[in-house]
C-alpha cells in the first residue's frame, strides 16, 4: 500500500442501475468474495472510449447481453473510496477508488437472455431486487453511493412505473 493513498487516483468506470418491466433493479452476486454482497453491473472506461460505449460494453462483458436502453444518467461523476485494506490489493494497487458514470437503463430481453458464464465471468448469481432493498444488498464501503443513486433515480422510476415519461 503507498504511504499516502490520497495520491492515488480514482479509477474512471461506469455503472448501470438495469431495470425489469416492474421496476426491479438487476444485481449479481460477484465471485471473487467471501461475503454475501451484490452489485449492479459496473466496470472500467477502456482508453478511447466514451462512458456510454463503456456501460453497454460493460453489461455484455458481465451479464451476456446489451440488450437496454438508456432511460436516464447521473449529471454527476460519483466516487467512492476503496477501504484501507484493500488499497493497495485491487486494480494492481494504481487506484484509490472509483470514479463512476452512472446510467439507468430499462432492460428490454427476457431473463433467459442473461448469461454470466461470460469469457471472464464475474457474477456466480443474480436476482432482480426491489430498488428500497438495494442499498442494504451492497458491501458497506460502497452503500453511500448507492443511496444517492436511489435519491437520484428512484423518481424517474416512480414517474415510468405510472406511465408519465
Amino acid at each position: 500500500m503507498p504511504d499516502d493513498p490520497a495520491i492515488l487516483p480514482y479509477r474512471p468506470c461506469v455503472g448501470i442501475m438495469l431495470l425489469n418491466k416492474n421496476g426491479a433493479v438487476f444485481v449479481a452476486k460477484r465471485i471473487d468474495t467471501m461475503v454475501e454482497a451484490w452489485q449492479m453491473p459496473q466496470g472500467g472506461i477502456e482508453d478511447g472510449e466514451g462512458p456510454r460505449e463503456a456501460a453497454f460494453r460493460e453489461m455484455e462483458e458481465e451479464i451476456g447481453t446489451r440488450n437496454a436502453k438508456i432511460i436516464g444518467e447521473h449529471e454527476d461523476w460519483l466516487q467512492y473510496d476503496l477501504p484501507e485494506r484493500l488499497i493497495g490489493r485491487v486494480w494492481k494497487g494504481k487506484y484509490r477508488g472509483q470514479r463512476m458514470k452512472w446510467y439507468l437503463m430499462r432492460y428490454l430481453g427476457q431473463d433467459s437472455d442473461i448469461n454470466l458464464a461470460t469469457d471472464q465471468p464475474e457474477f456466480s448469481t443474480w436476482k432482480w431486487l426491489d430498488m428500497k432493498d438495494l442499498a442494504q444488498s451492497i458491501v458497506e464501503f460502497k452503500r453511500p453511493l448507492y443511496e444517492k443513486l436511489i435519491r437520484h433515480f428512484g423518481p424517474l422510476v416512480k414517474l415510468r412505473e405510472n406511465g408519465i415519461p
